[in-house]
């Protein structure tokens, strides 16, 4: 191989990002905070801006920074009052951010502290290539096809280089499928006590379902919420995920998700729970049964109940507390038990963590 030396050029070869991605990845951590409102996101950003001159020595400010963001169609305007929202482009860089935020924290810590003796069967290898993105195995990438894309793009001259657009790597044939269902709550107490709890939860929730579609496209990932009921969110609507003014009904979470995984077509299925508070309340004869000061029976029987039909079912529960009361450990470790499922007690940053590793592990152990 031969190499060739150039004299450094600091502006090209320097590690200092470009202003505009330096903006646009402190936009991106405002819009995770404020639930994709990208109103309230600009507003703290222009605040941050007069306190800390964000724009210190370029000839660029906030609002030329702004109407970059609309040219490069991560925003839009509605017609109707003048606001801005968010486009489906900045939805998908949201999720890759995440996934990417996720995996930086997984190559820093290492396989963590709950590592597994199962090992899996590798995918397939097939002839077909198809563009490399994030995530991808490097022990899949195709040689040939990726010299050949750059040498199209840039010759063979002293000036050939290889980008990101020129990695080809090899489609594969998936053993099995896996069909998930993430559960997350959505009860008044993930933002109580001063401690953002939902900010972790919607972003891991995002990452994965980059993970899923971009890695595993043949499985299955079904987001549910619960607060007083359960109901299904759309990928879309990840960033927009927020808590409101409810109790904690996991019993309709539970039942929901199950509802879910029989109509998948899978055989290997799983529920992975994020919460922080007891379950309070349930539907009884379309009335709200709840107790919101103690771990009630009436409510935790019902909880424990549908633990045993996912059992039954072959579906395996896995909660990520994000809770350290003793009482709430004792219930999730009876969930866990009557289940055969598995508990994490996750600390919020390592929340991602927890679930990516677990779920790539689990799959594994499936495709054995």
């Amino acid at each position: 191989m031969r190499l060739r030396y150039t004299e450094w050029d600091p502006e090209r070869h320097g590690s200092q990002k470009p202003l505009f991605e330096e903006l646009f990845d402190l936009f991106e951590e405002l819009l995770e905070h404020t639930a994709g409102d990208a109103e309230e996101a600009l507003r703290w950003l222009r605040q941050l801006d007069e306190e800390y001159d964000l724009t210190e020595g370029s000839d660029q400010s906030i609002e030329d920074f702004i109407e970059e963001l609309k040219k490069r169609g991560y925003l839009t305007e509605n017609e109707e009052d003048g606001t801005v929202e968010i486009t489906a482009k900045a939805e998908r860089s949201l999720r890759r951010s995440a996934l990417e935020e996720i995996f930086s924290e997984l190559r820093k810590h290492g396989q963590g502290d709950h590592q597994t003796p199962h090992t899996g069967q590798g995918d397939e290898r097939l002839p077909e290539t198809r563009d490399w993105t994030f995530g991808d195995d490097i022990s899949r990438l195709d040689a040939t096809g990726t010299l050949s894309n750059s040498f199209r793009r840039s010759g063979l001259g002293d000036d050939w280089n290889l980008s990101e657009d020129d990695f080809q790597v090899h489609q594969t044939d998936h053993h099995a499928t896996m069909a998930t269902v993430l559960m997350i709550d959505l009860s008044h107490s993930m933002v109580l006590y001063g401690e953002d709890r939902i900010t972790p939860a919607r972003r891991v929730a995002m990452g994965l379902a980059e993970l899923i579609t971009s890695k595993y496209p043949k499985d299955t990932l079904d987001i549910v919420a619960f607060g007083n009921d359960a109901w299904e969110i759309e990928m879309e609507d990840l960033p927009y995920l927020d808590v409101g003014p409810y109790h904690t009904n996991t019993r309709a979470g539970l039942r929901r998700a199950r509802g879910i995984l029989h109509r998948r077509n899978n055989r290997n299925k799983q529920i992975f729970m994020i919460t922080d508070g007891k379950p309070s309340c349930h539907i009884e004869d379309g009335q709200m049964y709840r107790n919101p000061y103690g771990l009630d029976p009436k409510i935790v029987n019902k909880v424990l109940d549908e633990g045993v039909i996912c059992r039954r079912q072959n579906i395996t529960i896995t909660t990520f507390m994000i809770a350290r009361d003793p009482g709430l450990q004792d219930f999730v470790r009876k969930l866990t038990e009557v289940n055969r499922g598995r508990a994490y007690y996750a600390e919020l940053d390592d929340l991602g963590s927890f679930l990516f590793e677990d779920y790539v592990r689990n799959r594994r152990k499936h495709m054995r």
